[in-house]
């Protein structure tokens, strides 16, 4: 019976001390995230506005139509071309 004892004195105190490790980790991380935040704030990138998409070259478009009227045996059209 003293064994038992022992044993569940030890899985107690055990648990108990691995529960107060981790309750301090939390708490410190969360010390250091505020900290962080404050001191040392992520910089702010401004956005570039674009007016609108830029337009293609036309030795790429003609090379596009080139490509689009040998693949297709001069039959196909070209609606429209967007960069992405």
């Amino acid at each position: 019976m003293e064994n038992l004892e022992t044993a569940l004195l030890l899985m107690v105190v055990g648990m108990t001390t691995v529960f107060a490790i981790l309750l301090i980790v939390i708490y410190l991380g969360k010390l250091l995230i505020y900290l962080v935040n404050k001191y040392a704030p992520e910089e702010v990138i401004p956005v570039k506005k674009v007016a609108g998409p830029a337009p293609i070259p036309a030795n790429i478009l003609a090379a596009i139509t080139a490509a689009v009227n040998v693949v297709t045996s001069n039959k196909g059209k070209i609606v429209k071309v967007e960069k992405q």
